[in-house]
């Protein structure tokens, strides 16, 4: 008896989840969300298949296995391995790039929101990134991952000269997810390289069609036009804002990168004239930039600019709804300083500005040159001390973004 009542209490409550999930499918009237990431946020998988490794720690593989972000490579000697797999080799004849012979890369999970809220699959806290902002929509709001909640995952390796097919499937992926959510227009929350990459998406639409699609575009710490810190990157490197990595090591990798190119500073945003790599010999202008990629021995650097600098330069207005959060008030590179002594393949000083750590604050503001150029609303808000990777988790940003998607 006892048995059978506990069955009967299992079944109803099968049947009461049921049809609230039904009810609130049926009755959903907030606009679905799809995250757009930014450099480095997204999964990368990689196969091996090599003839030569650079070590011989270095394994071949027979399947894809996480390599972005896989903690467990960011170790001295391994390191080398992921160095290896990750990088491009450019062909200065197709003006494309490639992946190291015997790897091929894949970026996992199209669509689903998981692999841009962790970019390690076994959720470490460094991998977190769309974490806090998914757990609040579903938490709070009552948003339903990979229904009401999506992922636009890209090679963010590559710029947009070569990420076509990215625009094609976001295309499909907003149609897709405004049919299964009773057709509700489209919010699109991007971070940081995501922020220009939903602007080129949205300049490639009709009008017409953003009217039905897209509700509004939020971005957070978006890089409008570009960054010093892309030329500090191609000089010396970075390192991921650890100190157990060292950037002369990561560098080999990250100048390898298209996307790098594509985010130095914007001639839309920097005067000509203005300095942005002083040395005793020589100062660097925006007009220097292919001879300073020369003499920090990063020739492609010039050929990734020349190749993308037209999607720079178009800064048509999105002709959506815009909020642009970003923080201020954080020490940001501004100029590059080599003294007296110091060789250009040494590490300079640096003069700092504002910003948020990363992006100048001429960039991050730059969303606020749309606001005679659309009829479309655009918001804007800042957040002081709050740097580039901090606005994904900061409590009055969440806050922020949870009013907004309540209405």
């Amino acid at each position: 008896m006892k048995v059978r009542l506990i069955l009967i209490i299992i079944i109803f409550c099968v049947i009461g989840r049921t049809r609230s999930k039904s009810w609130r499918d049926k009755n959903w009237n907030r606009s679905p969300v799809i995250f757009i990431p930014g450099d480095g946020g997204s999964q990368v998988e990689a196969k091996l298949n090599k003839t030569t490794v650079p070590h011989y720690l270095c394994e071949k593989t027979s399947d894809f296995f996480n390599i972005w972000l896989n903690l467990e490579l960011l170790v001295p000697i391994i390191i080398d391995c992921f160095i290896d797999n990750m990088k491009l080799v450019y062909d200065n004849k197709t003006r494309t790039t490639s992946n190291t012979p015997g790897v091929e890369i894949r970026i996992p999970g199209w669509g689903d929101s998981f692999p841009v809220e962790y970019l390690d699959p076994s959720k470490a806290s460094p991998g977190s990134y769309f974490k806090d902002i998914g757990n609040m929509l579903v938490n709070d709001l009552g948003y339903v991952r990979n229904f009401s909640l999506r992922g636009a995952p890209y090679d963010f390796r590559k710029a947009p000269d070569e990420n076509g097919e990215f625009f094609v499937k976001l295309k499909n992926l907003v149609e897709e997810t405004y049919i299964m959510n009773n057709k509700q227009p489209i919010t699109l929350i991007a971070h940081s390289m995501g922020g220009p990459m939903s602007l080129l998406f949205l300049q490639r639409q009709s009008q017409s069609w953003k009217n039905q699609y897209i509700k509004r575009l939020i971005t957070l710490a978006a890089v409008w036009g570009g960054s010093v810190k892309a030329l500090k990157v191609f000089a010396v490197g970075d390192n991921l804002g650890t100190y157990a990595l060292r950037e002369s090591i990561l560098k080999d990798q990250q100048i390898t990168s298209p996307s790098l190119g594509w985010l130095t500073p914007s001639s839309l945003f920097w005067k000509e004239s203005e300095i942005l790599v002083e040395t005793p010999h020589k100062n660097y202008t925006l007009l220097d930039l292919h001879q300073f990629f020369i003499d920090v021995n990063v020739p492609n650097g010039w050929e990734f600019r020349k190749n993308n600098e037209k999607f720079q330069n178009d800064f048509t207005a999105p002709g959506v709804e815009i909020h642009c959060l970003h923080g201020v008030n954080v020490s940001t590179i501004d100029k590059l300083y080599y003294k007296p002594g110091v060789a250009m393949n040494s590490d300079p000083q640096f003069i700092l500005g504002d910003g948020d750590g990363t992006v100048n604050l001429r960039s991050l503001e730059g969303c606020l040159h749309w606001q005679t150029k659309q009829k479309q609303k655009i918001y804007y808000k800042t957040y002081g001390s709050v740097d580039h990777m901090d606005i994904l988790r900061n409590r009055q940003v969440l806050d922020y973004i949870e009013d907004v998607m309540k209405t």
